[in-house]
């Protein structure tokens, strides 16, 4: 029979895809950086995907977000995202959560189901809340700093968040995580400055009750390039190929 993981299989050997198949995987935000998470999540074979998020696929999601394409244009992002994943793999099993995870939703959710948390939400609220309920869980947890106003993936790193430097998001980051004590966190981030986004008169997504901040700019490969970046690292670290370093 015919083996859909084969060349990963190859590279991972029969333990490391079975840890993968055992594994549960949280992913807070389907969106540029977290959809491409996902689907490098369940291409990699990951048996279970919690996936959560509140939005809607929009027109304005097409330019970067892997679940957007003309057909799923109005979808809860968790459903499209659900359907691709059944698409690529049908015996993953997903859980989606169509919410907005933050500080009054997190008792929603029970940290020591998951195996990994991955972080591609876009408030500070709720990326300290989910650290904070990761860290109490003894769950490992990948956190995305700013993607947004960036045009170059290759400046994207791995590092502690207290080895970080220029992002702004990671700098109040930093500053959180040691007010509340935490002394390690996993990071995706960029050293590249922001860009100052030029005026249009597209419809860009518009400030909601849950991000008020003025739209960034992005593309199809910074916000990518992220999310790919952090899935390495959950298999990595999951299937014991990385040394399982938090």
């Amino acid at each position: 029979m015919q083996d859909q993981y084969a060349r990963t299989r190859l590279l991972l050997g029969d333990e490391g895809m079975e840890r993968l198949r055992r594994a549960r995987v949280a992913v807070f935000g389907v969106g540029g950086v977290g959809g491409y998470a996902v689907e490098a999540l369940a291409r990699s074979g990951i048996g279970t995907l919690d996936i959560v998020d509140d939005d809607t696929v929009a027109l304005s999601n097409l330019n970067r977000q892997i679940i957007a394409v003309r057909s799923t244009v109005g979808l809860p992002k968790v459903e499209a995202a659900a359907r691709r994943i059944h698409d690529i793999d049908p015996d993953i099993r997903v859980n989606a959560h169509r919410c907005f995870y933050l500080p009054e939703t997190a008792g929603e959710f029970d940290f020591t189901l998951y195996d990994y948390v991955v972080d591609a939400i876009d408030t500070v609220a709720g990326k300290l809340a989910l650290v904070t309920q990761a860290k109490a869980a003894g769950v490992p947890i990948i956190c995305c700093m700013g993607a947004g106003n960036k045009m170059d993936p290759t400046r994207l790193e791995v590092a502690d968040i207290y080895e970080t430097s220029v992002c702004p998001l990671a700098r109040v980051m930093r500053s959180e995580c040691r007010r509340r004590g935490i002394e390690h966190l996993k990071v995706v981030y960029s050293k590249e400055p922001a860009i100052t986004p030029r005026a249009s008169s597209g419809d860009a997504e518009e400030p909601t009750a849950h991000r008020k901040r003025a739209t960034p700019g992005s593309n199809a490969f910074v916000p990518a390039a992220a999310g790919l970046i952090m899935a390495a690292e959950v298999v990595r670290d999951l299937s014991g190929f990385g040394g399982g370093k938090e």
